[in-house]
């Protein structure tokens, strides 16, 4: 057909390997701006000209702009030449009367995908999407057709994982190393490909030079070189340390305190609330309820911790409008005791002596705390502290107080009347 001419950008030789493999489960690690998204752009413009029907999902709709330009670009002559219709507003492009289609949609959770079907699924940032919504809706939807899946991630760092809606933020990097061994003990079905921003010959080499003095090492690792870390060089704690000391179920405790790292607004970070007890010398985390939102939600996420644990006392950060956290507390219950603390010194010197207990042995997670314990093994000194972190600091920094009462000896009465003396 006449001008009929399709536009589709030269990939460069990391994206060829991915746009060319046959694989039917496919997993692409990659750097930010490493060409992830427009690799996977090039492919379903080449899977839908094959009279496929093309289902792409990210998180959130502003991530869906490049995709949808890239092949909104490459489509543009048969779509000005009415061969294929494009609806703006839905994300589709298709070939009416056919099912030769591609849509562009968000996923940020199962329910979000449920409704469509495609012959080539597409899951981009796949590390902040709730799992469910492959393993109970994507899944299925790949059997009538035998359909291919592709799942795109960038390792995420530990501010990016605030926003997840996984329930484990390390459930892409178990993905793929499960997809690798499949590839590796010789299985066609399964690829894994991995490159970093530096593969990407489009980018500035100055720009990325440059982007070293920006970041952190370790964010840099992550979301540059597209590394997969579990564990920070240098972090206070360490994921054996947790693992070794981790518990099931916790002793009588003699005070338990409501940990809280404030945040002012409902669309800024995290407000951490993580809980923890404590017995004659050991400590204990008995739960995380950290919250995105208003101060009057994460109030509530506070006292109901408070409720819930039976706790002895909310201590909240007061840096961060110290008047605002004691009213968004009491405008939730007035009579929950509340305690404000300021963080004179730095976060390292604050966090050093909490670290140290736990490297004794002493500070028990009661369960699988994700989020939390990700915080604490990816958080290097000097680095903004995660809110989580935080929370949890000075929840264990309160119950360390009680430390000192253990240099009181107790004597008992014959009246019954306790009488302590150094």
């Amino acid at each position: 057909m006449p001008n009929c001419v399709v536009h589709l950008p030269k990939p460069h030789p990391k994206q060829r390997e991915f746009i060319t493999s046959p694989a039917k489960r496919k997993m692409i690690r990659a750097g930010r701006r490493g060409g992830k998204t427009v690799g996977v752009g090039i492919y379903a413009v080449q899977r839908f000209l094959a009279k496929k029907r093309i289902l792409y999902t990210v998180p959130t709709s502003e991530q869906v702009d490049r995709f949808w330009t890239t092949i909104c670009r490459a489509l543009y002559n048969p779509i000005k030449l009415g061969i294929f219709k494009k609806n703006e507003t839905e994300h589709i492009i298709e070939l009416p009367g056919t099912e030769q289609r591609i849509r562009a949609k968000t996923a940020w959770n199962a329910d979000s995908l449920r409704g469509d079907y495609g012959d080539e699924l597409i899951m981009d940032e796949f590390q902040l999407i709730n799992e469910d919504a492959w393993g109970v809706v994507g899944a299925p939807m790949m059997l009538d057709n035998n359909g291919t899946a592709t799942f795109v991630y960038t390792p995420p760092s530990i501010y990016s994982r605030s926003v997840t809606k996984a329930r484990d933020p390390q459930h892409a990097a178990k993905m793929y190393r499960k997809y690798q061994e499949l590839m590796l003990a010789g299985d066609p079905r399964y690829a894994v490909f991995n490159f970093t921003s530096m593969d990407n010959p489009y980018l500035s080499r100055i720009a990325l030079q440059e982007i070293t003095r920006d970041m952190s090492s370790i964010a840099y690792r992550m979301e540059i070189m597209a590394e997969d870390i579990e564990q920070a060089p240098g972090a206070l704690w360490e994921r054996e340390m947790i693992e070794r000391s981790r518990v099931d179920r916790y002793p009588d405790l003699w005070r338990i305190i409501v940990g809280v790292d404030p945040t002012a607004t409902s669309q800024g970070d995290e407000a951490g609330i993580v809980t923890c007890g404590m017995n004659n010398v050991d400590y204990y985390t008995l739960g995380d309820d950290s919250i995105q939102g208003s101060p009057l939600d994460w109030g509530r996420a506070a006292v109901n911790a408070y409720y819930r644990h039976r706790a002895d006392l909310i201590v909240a950060e007061a840096n961060n409008g110290g008047d605002m956290v004691e009213a968004s507390i009491a405008q939730v219950d007035p009579n929950v005791p509340v305690k404000l603390v300021w963080a004179s010194r730095g976060k390292a010197i604050r966090a050093e002596p909490i670290a140290v207990i736990a490297g004794q042995g002493r500070d028990h997670h009661v369960g699988v705390f994700e989020k939390l314990e990700d915080e604490l093994c990816l958080w290097m000194p000097g680095a903004k502290s995660p809110n989580r972190l935080d929370a949890k600091v000075w929840a264990m920094t309160e119950l360390s107080q009680r430390e000192v009462v253990d240099e009181v000896e107790t004597f008992v009465y014959d009246a019954g009347v306790e009488i302590s003396a150094v």
